[in-house]
């Protein structure tokens, strides 16, 4: 038995999940594993999983010095290299001002 198909046996023996079914790979790496009530070839549907594998996909190309956490975010995505906001909550849409720039002061 492989590391993750004992993690995956242990979640469903506990109670915690029905079933589950996992896909790691890195590299030319495969594995996959499937227990409970699924199986590795059953068709699903996902819902909101971007995020996950997004942040997955950034932390391998960090961990292969691709990419640092502290780039500035404009090297990858350079439409955000200057955000502007709009002015005031009242203001409209086209009423736009550097996203940096403070507002100006008021008097009591």
């Amino acid at each position: 038995m492989t590391p993750l198909q004992d993690l995956l046996e242990t979640a469903v023996e506990s109670g915690t999940l029905p079933g589950a079914a996992a896909l790691v790979a890195r590299g030319e790496d495969v594995e996959i594993a499937g227990v409970g009530e699924v199986e590795p070839d059953l068709i699903v549907w996902l819902a909101s999983i971007t995020k996950p594998i997004t942040a997955a996909a950034i932390m391998i190309l960090v961990d292969d010095g691709l990419v640092s956490l502290d780039d500035p975010i404009a090297r990858w995505l350079p439409e955000l290299a200057s955000p502007r906001v709009v002015r005031t909550p009242q203001s409209p849409i086209d009423d736009v001002v550097p996203a940096c720039a403070r507002s100006p002061s008021r008097t009591s």
